[in-house]
Order: structure tokens, then sequence, then C-alpha cells
């Protein structure tokens, strides 16, 4: 009778991180049943940009959001995003308004002249 040795291979993973000036891409190996934030710090990409703070940022896995508890998988691409500047809706307002005043737009229906 063969003893089976349950052994897991460590994890490949990236980090990836960016600001409008620098992108950074780190990839590291984990071990399996390795959270998010464990993995996050792990890669060391905290310390080469101190502006990350995990309790603000919002983190995800291949564009799609994802929590600090959730395991990694081989292969992730751990992407920690950075906080809007800036409400997408009141930009949108600002520029039409510019538009208006402009002659760009309409300045009744909004719609080009």
């Amino acid at each position: 009778m063969s003893e089976e040795i349950n052994v897991q291979a460590p994890l490949e993973i990236e980090v990836v991180y960016g600001t409008p000036t620098r992108q950074e891409i780190i990839s590291c190996t984990v071990e399996p049943n390795t959270t998010l934030e464990q993995a996050i710090l792990a890669s060391g990409i905290v310390e080469e940009f101190p502006e990350i703070d995990l309790a603000v940022n919002n983190v995800g896995i291949w564009n799609r959001l994802a929590k600090l508890t959730d395991k990694v998988k081989d292969l992730d691409r751990i992407e920690i995003y950075r906080p809007l500047l800036a409400d997408p809706k009141e930009v949108r307002k600002r520029r039409a308004e510019k538009a208006k005043e402009e002659g760009r737009a309409n300045k009744i229906t909004g719609g080009r002249v």
C-alpha cells in the first residue's frame, strides 16, 4: 500500500500597481491558501509605494473586484486600484457646460450645433 503525499506546489502570481507616471508589476511565488492581503504584503509593493493603504485601496484579480481575504490561485494578477480623484458624473457635467459656453453644444438640448 503506497502512501500518498499531498504536497501542493507554490503559486506564481503578479501584483500590479500604477500611478500616472509609473507602473510596477512584481512577480512572486506564494504558498497555496495565501490571501490577497498576504500576497500583496509578501510582494513588497507596499514598501515601493507608501501611498498604498489596503484599508482604503480596492483590490482585484484580473480586473474584477476582490476581497483581501480571498485566496489567490496560480497565475493570478492581483491589482491594487487607486481611488478616483474626480466623480465621473461631475466631470461629464462640467464638460457639457463648457461646450455650451463655447458654442459647441445647443444651450437648450445639449446636442451638437
